[in-house]
């Protein structure tokens, strides 16, 4: 009897956890058809704001027969990629560097810190007039741009996570005559990769916004420049192929750092799902 009893107990509760997986996978195509009917009745009822999505994907596939600056969608989505992938590389080289630094070294965080504070709540794009009077308007501007915009929330995470390490971990290592390079390396280091993987995934959607809104501003390529020109050419259905395209890209970021992530640090898969 006992034995029958776990056995249908161990029955409900797998019924109950496959219940709930189908839930979950079910659920992101129900937000997403509730979308796509609000964007129908935004469409039915303001047609000259809102194309519809008919519309919007014959121009998607105008925009391939008839390119915009020599070049069809997957140009201006990989030269934006091409912008923001650079800037990110930099901001996660010198940000974790530069956060670690000052997280761990308190002479440097005494002399870089209080620099660091007031320069960072500096919105990006606030730089543009100094930018683009100092360097025009090519690709290293906007490079530079997305760096600004990318550096500041990973070097907080990374102080912040090498902060927060157990000051026990760090005692444990002396003990052993651990030298503070060890320490750093071996202890302090892997237990702020969580921390640090956060401001990795808050600077890819703002470096990500960023580089956007650089291109607004002197480019002829990406996907902020198609939607300049379909601005000026009052184009609705161009701005929406870019604003979705836009959506899907940033998406599709977070998905592939969420998924370096789990390969970096398996512990934390079960958090991420």
């Amino acid at each position: 009897m006992t034995g029958g009893a776990n056995i249908d107990y161990l029955a409900i509760r797998r019924r109950q956890e496959r219940t709930r997986r189908i839930i979950y996978a079910i659920l992101p195509f129900v937000s997403l058809l509730l979308l796509l009917l609000g964007w129908l009745y935004l469409a039915a009822s303001y047609p000259n704001l809102f194309p519809t999505p008919r519309a919007t994907w014959e121009r998607l596939l105008r925009l391939f027969a008839r390119p915009i600056s020599r070049m069809n969608l997957f140009g201006h989505i990989w030269a934006s990629l091409r912008r923001v992938l650079s800037a990110l590389a930099l901001a996660w080289i010198l940000g974790n560097a530069f956060g670690i630094l000052i997280g761990w070294n308190r002479k440097a965080k005494a002399l870089f810190g209080g620099v660091f504070e007031m320069l960072r709540p500096i919105p990006p794009l606030a730089w543009i007039p100094l930018i683009t009077m100092w360097m025009g308007i090519g690709e290293a501007p906007k490079i530079i741009l997305v760096l600004l915009g990318c550096f500041a929330p990973v070097a907080i995470n990374a102080y912040t996570g090498i902060r927060l390490v157990d000051p026990l971990h760090l005692d444990v290592g002396r003990m052993f005559n651990a030298s503070n390079w060890r320490l750093l390396r071996e202890i302090a280091v892997p237990a702020a990769l969580p921390a640090i993987f956060a401001g990795i995934r808050t600077s890819t959607s703002s470096g990500w916004m960023t580089v956007l809104a650089a291109e607004m501003m002197g480019a002829r390529s990406g996907l902020g420049f198609l939607i300049i020109r379909g601005m000026e050419a009052d184009d609705m259905a161009l701005i929406m192929v870019g604003m979705i395209t836009i959506g899907v890209i940033g998406a599709m970021l977070a998905v592939a750092v969420t998924f370096a992530e789990r390969k970096i640090c398996p512990w934390r898969a079960r958090q991420l799902d």
